[in-house]
């Protein structure tokens, strides 16, 4: 009976380390990453087009410093970010002009995930007409900076680049119809109104963040 009980422990330890080797080895590890009210980290990334962005040199739609930046790290290959495309360029063109871009940053291994290399980033931008900044995070340098592990994952930034809101995008990660709390949106009208926000961070529902 003993040694019954200690084979059994001995196969759960064993698929226990299966199961967390093969997380580890296809999607990021758990960050700590940045609370709210830190400062958030700078990166210096490739765009779409070639160029490198940072803070430094990101403008709103008025080619003016933004009031805010609404970073938020997304994919081409997930279902999730992918039923989320159409709410960021809504968002981009609703609230660029006003101060506040979005600025998508991919941050999947492509030698794990195909899809996600940077010429499939280019085509899928140009298919999908993308208004905004997409980022390659080559190497996966910034997103631990950030703690981020889900694709998609906002990271709501005011002007002095201090953390205000993360999480969701809203409250339906896959419906649209079914959206009845705007999370970044209410946040970003908040900010605009000098007041608290209401709610500073969400779950952030998508796909894990692939690594090698």
């Amino acid at each position: 009976m003993k040694k019954s009980f200690l084979l059994i422990v001995a196969a759960l330890f064993l698929m226990s380390f299966s199961v967390h080797t093969v997380w580890n080895n296809t999607t990021a590890p758990c960050n700590s990453g940045i609370e709210i009210g830190d400062t958030a980290p700078d990166f210096n990334l490739k765009n779409i087009d070639g160029k490198m962005y940072s803070f430094n040199n990101i403008k709103d739609a008025n080619g003016e410093d933004p009031k805010g930046y609404i970073l938020v790290f997304t994919c081409n290959t997930c279902p999730y970010a992918k039923a989320n495309e159409n709410r960021l360029i809504e968002l981009h063109n609703t609230f660029s002009p006003k101060g506040y871009p979005v600025v998508a940053i991919q941050p999947n291994d492509p030698a794990v995930q195909s899809g996600d290399s940077f010429e499939a980033m280019k085509a899928n931008a140009k298919e999908k007409g993308f208004p905004f900044l997409y980022l390659f995070d080559e190497g996966q340098k910034v997103f631990p900076q950030y703690g981020a592990t889900k694709t998609p994952e906002v990271y709501l930034v005011d002007s002095n680049k201090v953390l205000r809101y993360h999480g969701a995008i809203d409250d339906s990660p896959r419906d649209e119809s079914g959206v009845e709390e705007k999370f970044v949106e209410e946040a970003i009208k908040a900010l605009e109104k000098g007041k608290q926000l209401s709610t500073t961070t969400t779950k952030a529902v998508g796909c894990g963040i692939k690594t090698a």
